[in-house]
């Protein structure tokens, strides 16, 4: 049995997080902390907190000349889709994730919101491509220890400065062998 393989008992679910073991081979995922947005039968998507890219989200938006934020890499799918999500209730078509968050809404609204700078940068998350797993790939992923789900989604997990540092604090978070893990090397081999 792989070290990390274990028996996940939380089931993925919108609203919880995924975070990448250790040493997941994939480079799209490696040390990655993922909000589901949505699980359902026909598969899930979410988007990855932790890849900052270095472009701003005014680069892509032009009306968004007042949002000095990073955009995030959201995942390997679709990376010429802008997505965000946000603790603003007041914008409209907006999609709960779980209560207080938020994805996507009216984004003719919110580029007037940047346009004034009625934006409050600290309730938002903005990000090109997603991540997205068809139907039973998700669950094929976690049978093989690809994936930790985390219950619990902290505000500063999402909204927080310290995406370099967010893998290793979740898994801390989630304490026990989780808190080894964090300690474990990129390359083990260099251990």
């Amino acid at each position: 049995m792989d070290f990390f393989n274990y028996d996940n008992k939380l089931s993925p679910q919108k609203g919880r997080l995924l975070i990448s073991e250790p040493c997941l081979p994939d480079p799209n995922f490696e040390r990655t902390v993922v909000l589901l947005c949505e699980h359902n039968q026909d598969g899930s998507f979410g988007f990855v907190l932790n890849k900052p890219s270095q472009v701003l989200v005014e680069d892509i938006i032009p009306e968004f000349k007042n949002v000095k934020e990073k955009v995030f890499i959201g995942g390997p799918v679709q990376q010429d889709t802008f997505h965000f999500i946000h603790r603003n209730d007041q914008l409209d078509g907006a999609l709960p994730i779980i209560e207080g968050l938020f994805w996507g809404g009216n984004f003719e609204q919110i580029k007037v919101w940047a346009t004034t700078g009625a934006i409050c940068q600290t309730d938002y998350k903005f990000f090109v491509g997603y991540s997205g797993w068809a139907e039973g790939q998700l669950e094929e992923e976690l049978e093989a220890g690809s994936w930790i789900v985390a219950e619990s989604v902290e505000a500063e997990y999402i909204f927080g400065d310290k995406t370099e540092e967010l893998w290793r604090e979740v898994m801390k978070a989630l304490g026990g062998r989780f808190n080894i893990y964090s300690n474990y090397p990129v390359d083990p081999r260099l251990n």
